[in-house]
């Protein structure tokens, strides 16, 4: 006999209420399945206005995060197998307005984003004649973990203060601005601390840390936004200092 299991999706289509709903599909199950083979799968044969995000496959592209049994994961790299038997439950991420079904609204993160500068910032540029700008391994191990961000909103949902506050700017954010801070290439840390060290920044992390513990990458949010409370205070010191 065929082995099957349930998944238990919430859906919002707006087009035809206002209020989500559950809807159950029982589906083939093989061991090797991860849960955006099982989404993939309600899509193609079961279900087509199902509504979910993926393209990688990979853990690459990060656009296939979810809640998952509760917690906030990439379906792409969660195999069937590790969850709890029985029905499995599939959300969109939470703190996120559900625009249909598993797909969220990204703009709010995507302004954040923009706000912390996560490029690399110089007075001014060499021209390319004259070579690259060359670095040691050790001067990468600097912001090599940080660099490894997918931007896929895991820690969003995960943080409590987000979900309390949408005008905190957030785990992954902050995280990169710590990495560009921390390239020895940049010339913008001082721009970006103005932004991290003001409403909304680093100070009002109250370091629960799941950002850290859910982080598909292990790029530990949470241990980056109070590395960044140090400079941030020497920052809002020299900002100080011409007036006292």
């Amino acid at each position: 006999m065929a082995l099957e299991i349930v998944l238990l999706v919430k859906r919002f289509r707006p087009e035809l209420s206002k209020e989500p709903f559950y809807q159950e599909y029982q589906i083939p199950y093989t061991e090797d399945m991860v849960v955006l083979d099982a989404l993939n799968y309600i899509n193609d044969e079961v279900d087509s206005t199902l509504a979910h995000r993926w393209s990688c496959r990979m853990g690459i592209c990060g656009s296939c995060g979810a809640m998952i049994n509760g917690t906030p994961r990439l379906a792409c790299a969660t195999f069937l197998r590790q969850l709890t038997r029985g029905i499995v439950e599939v959300e969109p991420l939470d703190h996120f307005p559900v625009i249909k079904d598993l797909v969220v609204d990204m703009e709010d993160f995507m302004q954040k984003l923009a706000e912390v500068m996560p490029w690399l910032i110089r007075e001014k540029i060499k021209p390319l004649d004259r070579g690259e700008y060359f670095q040691t391994p050790g001067q990468i191990r600097l912001y090599g973990q940080q660099s490894m961000c997918i931007n896929c909103l895991i820690c969003y949902s995960a943080c409590p203060v987000y979900g309390l506050d949408s005008e905190f700017l957030g785990p992954a954010a902050i995280a990169l601005a710590y990495r560009y801070n921390m390239d020895s290439r940049d010339q913008g840390r001082e721009k970006r601390l103005s932004r991290l060290v003001g409403k909304s920044g680093v100070w009002d992390c109250t370091y629960v840390g799941e950002c850290s513990v859910v982080c598909p990458k292990d790029v530990d949010p949470a241990g980056a936004i109070q590395r960044l409370k140090f400079p941030g205070s020497l920052h809002v010191l020299k900002t100080l200092l011409p007036r006292l």
